[in-house]
């Protein structure tokens, strides 16, 4: 090692000490795995510029383009911003943003690579703010960051960044950062969908889980078996199947897979609106009928649709609560167990594993609930992840079996449950009792759950935010940077949930439980 590699590396473990001992000052979230900075100001030119020479990414696509509009949008915060740069020394102008990328490639698929490097300004051309990134999808990060770092000036009608000059270097702990939405206990527009994945985009998740269809409601289009959308509550509440190509390619371009979820064989009554031979009978009508081989002609065909244009490798195919009291009563279906010498839990087994051969089929990995790896793990195929929701420990068993595993656990990070404050939200660990590296390795990261019972269009984001932005925080952070008191990060997680409103997401208050009103007037940064 040369003398001034040596010394870029004292100065890099010094200025990530003094960082690690001054996070709280920094209005950055999720806090990025190393910052330093200085203490002075820049402007922004009026005309800021996207410049792109040298990258190897072409952006055909225009994903880079429009995620740069998309942060000048929100750094404006809708306000005019006409100040006289005239009187201000020209070295203190930003003219634009240099973005250096590496990949030539914008396939948007599970572990691509996240980091990013911001330099403001840049020290080789002083005008100009450097991001580099191995991909389109780190440059998007890096974006989020860099808007952060920018405050319109009410005085000078500009736009400064102060504490300059910055250098973050970022990347994700995890690489599946999830929120779940449910839109079949209530509908959820589609204009309200793409506000969840904006505001999901700001908090650096990436991955939607798009729990479709239950019980309640089936509102999704399938071309295949088209009399399955009678499921839904109304002709109005629906999505086409164009409705679903267009959220999968609106949350790509932002960097969010959408995991979507067929909730089998239980939470399936909705399914037979359209066609009642899916349930077992007229008066007990779920989990969908085991003995019919109509059932997995269906499955088939849903599955073969969704990878038309649900393109993330994994979908989810749910297999929780799955009370088989409907096929052990039912004569059809209680001869059919007998003929195959199944049980209700042998029956059980046996869908949830054909239902993953036909998944697999289709090129899909599968993602299960953990009921289904509770029950008879050792059958599950090699390919499935388990995502646990019923509480601690499962993670654990999971990986040392050498699965992988989704943690979400209920006690934590349902978002439905209101009495969970956002400081339990930030101190749920997914790694908890798991020290051995190669175990650590299959915990694929976490996932808040927003289910739908008693939320709608009108209330979805003061449940969701902030709450999801302190598990978006334990997920992109490095351990070592997360505070071991969530009131550390209370002024910071409050700043923004300020910015989230200021940028039209309807995020909460943090004082309180989930979706709380402000109790009194007073300033956004001490609700």
């Amino acid at each position: 090692m040369g003398l001034k590699s040596a010394w870029l590396v004292v100065v890099f473990l010094f200025l990530g000490v003094a960082v690690a001992k001054n996070v709280n000052r920094l209005n950055v979230w999720p806090m990025p795995k190393w910052v330093s900075r200085g203490h002075n100001r820049v402007y922004m030119s009026l005309d800021f510029q996207l410049v792109t020479d040298g990258s190897k990414y072409i952006d055909g696509s225009g994903i880079l383009k429009d995620g740069f509009t998309r942060m000048l949008d929100v750094v404006k915060v809708a306000h005019v911003v006409d100040g006289d740069l005239s009187s201000v020394d020209k070295s203190l102008i930003i003219k634009g943003i240099h973005v250096l990328i590496f990949s030539p490639d914008d396939q948007l698929q599970y572990g691509v690579a996240e980091s990013y490097k911001l330099l403001v300004p840049s020290p080789e051309m002083p005008d100009y703010v450097h991001l580099e990134a191995q991909t389109v999808y780190g440059a998007l990060h890096g974006l989020q960051t860099f808007s952060q770092l920018c405050h319109f000036n009410f005085t000078t009608r500009l736009i400064e960044v102060h504490m300059v000059p910055w250098t973050i270097i970022d990347q994700p702990r995890f690489s599946y950062r999830g929120l779940l939405i449910d839109t079949s206990r209530h509908y959820q527009p589609v204009p309200m969908i793409k506000k969840v994945i904006d505001s999901m985009a700001y908090a650096k998740l990436n991955v939607l889980h798009w729990h479709i269809v239950d019980t309640q409601s089936f509102p999704l289009e399938i071309p295949s078996y088209p009399k399955l959308w009678d499921g839904a509550y109304s002709v109005s509440e629906r999505y086409t199947f164009s409705d679903a190509a267009e959220i999968v390619s609106y949350a790509q371009r932002r960097g969010i897979n959408v995991l979507a979820e067929l909730d089998i064989p239980g939470h399936a009554l909705s399914w037979g609106h359209g066609y009642p031979s899916l349930w077992p009978s007229k008066d007990c009508q779920q989990p969908l009928d085991v003995s019919n081989e109509f059932t997995f002609k269906v499955i088939d065909g849903i599955l073969s649709d969704f990878s038309k244009v649900f393109k993330f490798k994994f979908v989810h195919l749910g297999g929780d609560e799955v009370n088989t009291s409907c096929w052990t009563r039912t004569p059809h279906i209680k001869k059919w167990l007998k003929e195959h010498r199944m049980n209700g839990s042998q029956a059980y087994q046996y869908f949830v594993l054909r239902a993953q051969k036909i998944a697999l089929s289709h090129g899909f990995e599968i993602v299960n609930w953990e009921e289904t790896f509770n029950d008879f793990g050792n059958k599950l195929s090699r390919k499935t992840v388990v995502h646990n929701w019923l509480g601690g420990g499962v993670a654990e068993q999971v990986v040392a079996s050498g699965l992988r595993c989704i943690v979400s656990n209920q006690d934590k990070w349902y978002l439905d449950h209101l009495d969970t404050p956002w400081e339990e939200f930030y101190k749920n660990e997914p790694l908890t009792n798991i020290t051995n590296p190669k175990q650590q390795s299959l915990v694929l990261g976490g996932e808040v759950c927003m289910w739908g019972e008693r939320v709608d269009g009108s209330d979805i984001e003061q449940t969701i935010w902030p709450r999801a932005a302190a598990a978006a925080e334990r997920l992109w952070t490095p351990y070592d940077n997360l505070a071991k008191d969530p009131e550390q990060v209370a002024g910071r997680l409050a700043h923004f949930r300020c910015l989230l409103n200021q940028r039209g997401i309807a995020a909460a208050p943090l004082a309180g439980l989930g979706r709380e009103a402000p109790i009194e007037p007073g300033s956004c940064y001490v609700q």
